[in-house]
């Protein structure tokens, strides 16, 4: 999710950097409100008058007389930061804190395509990335901290219109058994564990990764070059799983548990499915069609002892 910049942007006064200090004394008294004036070259920013800068220097012994009647160029901050019109609120949020401490509240000029557009105060942009964090937190699991179903359902329907993709879908085998033994709390712990695995395999600056809900995870890369990928994150479960189990259940490979029936039956250690579906040889119009499609997928590789994947094809 991401804001830009723009949305929150304000109107200020501009003036050009010949226009005397006279000028922007008077539109700081007609406006006590009032805390940057945006000076231009022909539209194009190139510095700022804060009012606490502006009056700090004619407040010296000298300063009203030496600076009222001259230029603004002898007052304003040159190279303020600048930024265009549809950069997001949590990099422009980084780049502010990132200036020097005497510049670091001034105001943020906002441009559209080089020329002036407005300006946001520090106050207003901290608001807003707070607003964005909350709402974007809504759209994560709670357990993990990866994007949740809302998320997914988006960037499943963006995929369609990609040239290449692939959706893997993991599902964890015999979770359930090891949540009856072990409980809740080292269950969550695995899935946790889990999903930070899937981020070190999968998380890439064009890679999606997210968090069903359960033991029920959802990758989507545009590519088909998921065979390594898999084998490697495989192999790295695993050595993981080692960890969830006592040494009697890693020495015997299975615990015993009641099935969904109520029978009380050995179930194997937890193990990780991924169903494969991509638009190598077939094309999706809808993210009905590929869910439908993954589902068939997942229960004949649930069927599959141990950890392994399976692709459309």
């Amino acid at each position: 999710m991401s804001v830009n910049i723009g949305s929150i942007a304000e109107k200020v006064p501009c003036i050009s950097q010949y226009e005397k200090n006279l000028v922007v004394d008077q539109l700081f008294y007609n406006n006590s409100e009032l805390q940057g004036i945006v000076v231009v070259d022909q539209e194009i920013p190139v510095g700022i008058i804060t009012r606490t800068h502006f009056y700090q220097k004619i407040g010296t012994l000298y300063g009203y007389n030496l600076y009222m009647g001259r230029t603004v160029e002898l007052l304003f901050k040159k190279n303020p930061l600048a930024v265009e019109y549809l950069d997001s609120i949590s990099e422009v949020s980084k780049l502010a804190m990132q200036r020097k401490a005497e510049d670091r509240y001034d105001d943020v000029i906002v441009t559209n395509k080089g020329r002036f557009a407005g300006i946001v105060s520090i106050q207003n942009l901290l608001m807003k990335l707070v607003d964005v964090q909350v709402e974007f937190a809504s759209y994560l699991n709670p357990l993990t901290r990866l994007p949740g179903n809302i998320m997914i359902e988006e960037k499943i329907k963006n995929a369609l219109f990609q040239n290449e993709f692939s959706i893997m879908y993991f599902d964890l085998d015999h979770f359930k058994a090891y949540n009856d033994t072990y409980g809740f709390k080292k269950g969550d712990q695995l899935l946790q564990s889990v999903g930070q695995l899937l981020k070190e395999h999968v998380e890439r600056d064009d890679h999606f990764l997210g968090h069903i809900g359960g033991d029920d995870f959802i990758a989507i890369v545009p590519h088909y070059c998921y065979g390594q990928l898999c084998e490697n994150l495989m192999e790295d479960f695993n050595l993981l799983i080692k960890r969830f189990y006592s040494p009697e259940h890693l020495s015997q490979q299975y615990i015993t548990s009641e099935d969904r029936q109520g029978n009380i039956r050995q179930f194997p250690l937890v193990s990780i499915s991924i169903a494969i579906v991509t638009n190598r040889y077939r094309a999706y119009i809808s993210t009905e069609e590929i869910v439908e499609i993954v589902t068939i997928v997942k229960k004949r590789c649930k069927e599959i002892q141990g950890s392994c994947f399976l692709a459309d094809v």
